[in-house]
């Protein structure tokens, strides 16, 4: 088995017990955190399937996805947590019979 390919067998191992963290766990911040996780799955086998057999180079484009998609991850993730603070504190207000 190569390098390549225990990668790609560690990112499909992400993704699935990711996927049992959103569906199983009750808690917000457990539920972003593993939708993170599985964004992170997915770069480690988009990362592992860019080797290309043939030349000593990998295939530079499923790089640039990566950077790219680790930008929009951490951006995603950052409305997600501004969110749940948001619904915290208005959780917090509806138990001191504040605003509606």
């Amino acid at each position: 088995m190569s390098a390549w390919s225990i990668y790609a067998c560690s990112g499909a191992a992400i993704i699935a017990l990711s996927l049992y963290g959103v569906f199983a766990c009750a808690p917000l911040l457990k539920r972003i955190l593993a939708a993170n996780l599985i964004g992170t799955g997915v770069f480690l086998i988009l990362v592992a399937l860019a080797d290309r057999s043939a030349p000593a180079q990998p295939d530079p484009v499923p790089h640039a996805l990566v950077l790219t998609g680790v930008v929009i991850s951490v951006s995603a993730t950052a409305l997600a947590l501004a969110i749940a603070i948001r619904l915290a504190d208005r959780r917090s207000s509806d138990d001191e019979g504040g605003w509606p």
